[in-house]
């Protein structure tokens, strides 16, 4: 089969032929119809994150939005039937024994397997899933459509649900890229005021496409002080990766407001403690998403117009739309079609 590999961390992934896997007990195989490229993707074939390249094995089929048939089943599996169409996430597997798995916490397990990283994911015409970690798709979404929102859109809604936003509160989303601008969706599905700060003009006008009510650029004009002039935010999304993003985005905040803490950038960013004590500000760092989540979340597509804005390329363009994401060239997200 065909297969985008990557060999050596901080190498170009290659186009390469593979072995088909066989499903072991418990598995199912997937035949991929459409995955995802995530900004994920990049740094773990770069090795930029320290906690995961000691984890991440090489060689390696990265990819962890991954969406397509069920085409064989391994032994004693019951649950899944060939032909079902399923997704498989960045949490590839989890043990529900330890203490965050029965805490309903499973992407906190300490045993977890990771999709694309620890394991071979989804950048390749066949992939391999515990039968009891794939999970159904929507119906009315394709697997073209339904891929982005294994991660981009399951981690933004994660965080939506940890950072408590409730109808009727202001949410600003800094970075109107791929999870950004589903996170404007979501905001407004869940019936908040949601609006988008980024360094591109072109991606805010993006953002008030899918939705945002305002937008505010942040080369241009001074954030915190639009923000406050809207009587501060309850919620700031940071999905940038950038450290002055959050930075910015804790001066945007009402009293009592929460930073939900996404994008995940290389450098720590500065805070006052005396600020967070006196403004009684929660932090709250979430990790994409548990199984129930994206439960939740395709019961909300189903219910809400949220779509991923996508452009589906070969698989053989990978190493390209590295590149272009790389040099925030992408609008929404790409997806490599099998």
């Amino acid at each position: 089969m065909k297969a985008a590999v990557l060999t050596e961390i901080g190498k170009p992934v290659t186009i390469q032929d593979v072995a088909k896997p066989s499903p072991a007990a418990g598995q199912v195989l997937i035949r991929v119809e459409a995955c995802g490229v995530c900004h994920s993707d990049v740094h773990l074939a770069d090795g930029d994150w320290d906690l995961l390249r000691p984890i991440t094995k090489t060689p390696l089929i990265l990819g962890h939005e991954a969406a397509g048939v069920v085409a064989e089943l391994g032994e004693g599996v019951t649950g899944s039937r060939v032909g079902d169409r399923v997704g498989v996430p960045w949490l590839h597997w989890s043990c529900g024994e330890c203490e965050f798995c029965l805490e309903g916490r499973e992407t906190l397990c300490i045993k977890q397997k990771v999709t694309g990283c620890m394991v071979d994911g989804g950048f390749a015409e066949y992939m391999l899933a515990p039968a009891t970690h794939a999970s159904p798709l929507p119906s009315s979404l394709s697997a073209a459509e339904a891929a982005p929102l294994l991660c981009a859109g399951l981690t933004v809604y994660k965080a939506m649900k940890a950072s408590g936003v409730r109808p009727g509160q202001r949410i600003a989303v800094f970075g109107a890229g791929g999870l950004g601008h589903l996170a404007i969706q979501i905001a407004r599905a869940m019936g908040a005021h949601a609006g988008a700060v980024d360094v591109s003009d072109d991606k805010l006008e993006f953002a008030k496409s899918q939705g945002a009510e305002w937008t505010i650029n942040s080369t241009t004009e001074q954030v915190h002080k639009k923000c406050r002039q809207m009587g501060g935010m309850h919620v700031a999304m940071v999905t940038a990766a950038h450290p002055s993003a959050y930075e910015t985005a804790l001066r945007c905040l009402r009293r009592g407001g929460t930073l939900a803490v996404v994008g995940m950038a290389n450098e720590p960013f500065k805070v006052s403690a005396v600020s967070l004590v006196s403004g009684e500000t929660r932090i709250v760092a979430s990790a994409v998403g548990t199984r129930e989540d994206l439960r939740e979340l395709f019961a909300m597509v189903e219910k809400y117009p949220i779509r991923c804005t996508i452009e589906t390329r070969p698989l053989d363009q990978v190493t390209q739309v590295f590149e272009e994401l790389k040099r925030g060239q992408v609008r929404g997200r790409v997806v490599l079609t099998m």
